[in-house]
C-alpha cells in the first residue's frame, strides 16, 4: 500500500463526486475506477466522510494550481487576469455541456449542513478562493483600476457567491447564459471595466 494508491483513490473519487455528487458515489465504484482492490479503502481512510475531506483538499490543490497559472501571472494587468480566469472556467463548463459546476460549491450544498468536518473544510476552501480574488482586486486597486473605496475582501466573497449562483442556474438551464451574465455584471457594473 502506498501514497500513490491513496492518491489514485482520491483522484478517482474526486472525478466521480464532481460528476455525480458525494452521496450518489459508492465506495466500490471509486475503487473500481481507481483500479484498487476492494477492501483497500479503509486502509487509507477512516470513513467515507474522512475520504470526503481529503477530496476537498484535493480540489483545493487543483484550484491553487489554477490560481497560480492565471491569477498570479504578473505579466498581465490584474483585471485582465481575473477576466481570463473566469473566461477559462466558462470554456471548461461549455466543454462539459454546462454540467458539474464548482466541486466545492456542489459539496457545500450537499454536505454543508450534514457534517461539521465537511463544513469546516469547505469554509476553508471558500476562504482560500476569496483570498486569491481579494489579492487580485487589491492589486487592481493599488494600480487605480478600481475604486479606492471598494472593500476588496467583501467584493471577493460577493463575486464567489455570485459565481456559485450562476453555476447553479447554468446546470439547471444547461446554458452558458448565466455565466455570461455573471461576467457582464461583475466586470462592467461592479468593477466598471470592459470585459
Amino acid at each position: 500500500m502506498s501514497e500513490t494508491t491513496k492518491q489514485k483513490i482520491i483522484e478517482a473519487g474526486a472525478e466521480l463526486i464532481h460528476a455525480k455528487g458525494f452521496n450518489n458515489t459508492g465506495l466500490q465504484e471509486i475503487l473500481k475506477v481507481a483500479g484498487v482492490p476492494k477492501g483497500s479503502f479503509y486502509f487509507y481512510f477512516d470513513s467515507k466522510e474522512d475520504f470526503g475531506v481529503e477530496v476537498v483538499n484535493h480540489y483545493g490543490r487543483l484550484f491553487r494550481s489554477t490560481i497560480h497559472d492565471m491569477l498570479e501571472d504578473d505579466s498581465l494587468p490584474p483585471l485582465e487576469r481575473l477576466h481570463r480566469f473566469f473566461s477559462w472556467f466558462e470554456e471548461y463548463y461549455r466543454s462539459h455541456d454546462y454540467s458539474r459546476g464548482c466541486p466545492v460549491g456542489n459539496l457545500g450544498q450537499e454536505m454543508g449542513d450534514l457534517s461539521p468536518a465537511f463544513r469546516e473544510k469547505l469554509r476553508q476552501a471558500i476562504d482560500g478562493m476569496a483570498s486569491a480574488l481579494k489579492n487580485v482586486l487589491l492589486e487592481a486597486q493599488r494600480g487605480g483600476d478600481i475604486e479606492y473605496t471598494m472593500n476588496c475582501e467583501e467584493m471577493a466573497y460577493f463575486i464567489i457567491s455570485a459565481w456559485h449562483g450562476a453555476m447553479i442556474r447554468m446546470k439547471v438551464s444547461k446554458s452558458g447564459e448565466p455565466l455570461r451574465l455573471f461576467h457582464k455584471y461583475v466586470f462592467s457594473h461592479l468593477l466598471r471595466v470592459e470585459a
